[in-house]
């Protein structure tokens, strides 16, 4: 859940800091007064689109900050181990995102530096936020099988892997073959092309690392002269009368006599007799380097001409000598299906029908269990909207079968009657009133009833999403009365070990609310600021009695006020 929230120059807000708890927290306050500016600030966080106008005039950045309680088994933290964010022992994910008056913006997880698109993807993993452009969402029949699969994800997902494995197959498969299939000229220009850059690899005649090889000899033969010089006279130093051997030797024949007297000096002896003899071993050593030294000035020169001849393959074939050999056996293996082009075609083929069988058999599978989860949804989707005063409403998944035959899928001419998903394409249907027929939902309901379908598939897919903070913007708009009510205790059933955030205009939501916030704006310093107060029992008296009357407060409304409140009490127990 979101536990802390910190934001700093954003908008008309200053600086600010709210505390968040669990179960639902409202958000009240007149219009204007910088609701959903707190709310489009939590967008930000989670990988929204910013924007230089939400930089607060004067100021060089806007912050918002978020620290959020997730539990260690959210599958969250796998994508954290993939792109390398540590989480430490305690269950906390910090959130930060910056935008600065240029447009920059800076993101930030557990510290680390990430891109927007980890942000956003970290973002909507743990935060879910409804707001009007949702209701936009729920219209469009394309977001519908999303909607479907995220309700039976457990029961859809082994079959939907399976078959978005073949249908990856079956696509590359595809590829492979219209790539095969292109006309025969730019085939022949093609196999021409590889035949002559196979050629000069192959002339080429390259050993592999052989130019790190040749670079290493290249330096040493640059540097004979030098090499000759310091080997010779390390050996000096070393080999002759009064020379470095020689009185090592004289230490160790001393050290001998004292050992004999001496048990302690025994292990030093060891060491001196020790390093005598592997130095007398370096030094015979270095006098066969020193001889075989080789002043080779057309050796050297045979060198740089290979090393330039190889310079030139790994211009064109590779960034090394090993990635040219490469690119060498992946043309040869393309010179041999060009040169085969017609037996490859026959095979190719007739694995691809082989996989498009398959994948229609896949396909098929995943409508039948969509098919009987949306039978599922049908009726828990029912259930609610009785619960929300629309116990006329009927509710539909409706699947529009694509007829289609495995030579379709095999023209490689023609568009997929296919996609990932599957072979399905769903719609969400209604009837509002008995007696209508069922209609797609954006062509039959009202602003309010969409409302309600929102927030009955949220009720359905709250524990399906793995969120752990869900948020409603407005989610009320366009009820009232007995419908308000229904629609409050909906929210408050979805917060019950959970978290929801909900702005609101409908006392009845406000009432049945664990937290009560109140936003209010006000001027400082002649500029206009935004303020957040959580309410005790009096203030929030105070504030249901303002929503319920509008303007003036009198006695009476105070009244209904507390009978609000004390039936949304009664409410929550009841529902536990």
């Amino acid at each position: 859940m979101l536990m802390e929230l910190s934001i700093r120059n954003f908008a008309i807000i200053d600086t600010m800091t709210v505390s968040f708890d669990e179960g639902l927290t409202v958000l009240t306050g007149e219009t204007g007064a910088g609701k959903s500016i707190i709310i489009d600030a939590i967008g930000l966080l989670i990988g929204g689109r910013g924007s230089v106008e939400f930089v607060r005039h004067g100021s060089k950045r806007a912050e918002i900050e978020g620290l959020f309680s997730v539990d260690r088994h959210h599958d969250v933290y796998k994508l954290f181990n993939d792109v390398g964010i540590e989480t430490g022992e305690e269950e906390t994910i910090l959130l930060k995102r910056e935008i600065t008056k240029q447009g920059k913006s800076i993101c930030r997880v557990n510290g680390k530096l990430v891109t927007l698109a980890v942000l956003r993807q970290i973002g909507q993993m743990i935060v879910d936020i409804h707001g009007q452009h949702e209701h936009q969402q729920l219209l469009q029949e394309d977001k519908h099988l999303t909607l479907l699969d995220r309700f039976a994800e457990d029961h859809i997902k082994k079959p939907k892997h399976e078959y978005k494995e073949l249908y990856q197959s079956f696509i590359k498969k595809r590829k492979e073959l219209k790539q095969l299939s292109e006309n025969e000229q730019e085939m022949a220009q093609r196999l021409d092309l590889i035949k002559y850059q196979y050629h000069e690899i192959t002339e080429a005649n390259i050993q592999p690392e052989e130019d790190t090889r040749l670079t290493e000899e290249k330096k040493r033969l640059s540097n004979s002269e030098e090499l000759f010089k310091t080997t010779h006279g390390a050996y000096e130093a070393l080999y002759g009368d009064n020379r470095g051997l020689e009185w090592v030797m004289v230490a160790m024949n001393q050290i001998e006599e004292a050992a004999e007297m001496d048990e302690q000096l025994h292990k030093l002896k060891e060491t001196i007799t020790n390093c005598y003899y592997l130095l007398e071993e370096a030094t015979y050593s270095l006098r066969d380097y020193h001889e075989n030294i080789e002043f080779d000035p057309d050796r050297l020169n045979e060198i740089e001409l290979r090393l330039n001849e190889l310079t030139q393959l790994k211009r064109k074939y590779g960034e090394t000598v090993n990635e040219v050999l490469e690119y060498a056996s992946k043309i040869e293996d393309e010179m041999d299906t060009l040169n085969n082009r017609d037996e490859r075609l026959q095979q190719w083929e007739s694995d691809l029908a082989g996989i498009a069988k398959d994948l229609i058999v896949e396909g098929k599978h995943l409508t039948e269990v969509r098919k009987y989860e949306a039978k599922r949804l049908e009726e828990n989707i029912q259930t609610e909207l009785e619960d929300l005063y629309m116990k006329n409403t009927k509710f539909q998944v409706e699947f529009h079968e694509h007829s289609f035959q495995e030579e379709d899928l095999l023209s490689l001419s023609k568009s997929l009657p296919i996609t990932k998903e599957g072979i399905d394409d769903i719609s969400f249907m209604v009837a509002t009133n008995k007696g209508e027929p069922l209609k797609p939902l954006a062509k039959v309901a009202s602003g309010g009833e969409i409302s309600r379908m929102i927030l009955a598939l949220k009720k359905i897919l709250a524990t399906h999403e793995g969120v752990t903070s869900l948020i409603f913007d407005e989610v009320d708009t366009g009820v009232s009365g007995r419908v308000a009510q229904a629609i409050a205790e909906k929210i408050h059933h979805i917060s019950v070990g959970s978290q929801v955030l909900c702005i609101t205009h409908l006392p009845q939501v406000a009432a049945m609310a664990d937290t009560h916030l109140f936003i209010s704006k006000g001027e400082d310093s002649e500029r206009v600021t935004t303020s957040v107060k959580p309410l005790n029992e009096e203030e929030q008296i105070e504030e249901l009695s303002r929503m319920i009357s509008g303007v003036e407060i009198t006695e009476l409304t105070k009244e209904h006020a507390k009978e609000l409140l004390e039936q949304a009490n009664q409410i929550k127990q009841s529902l536990g």
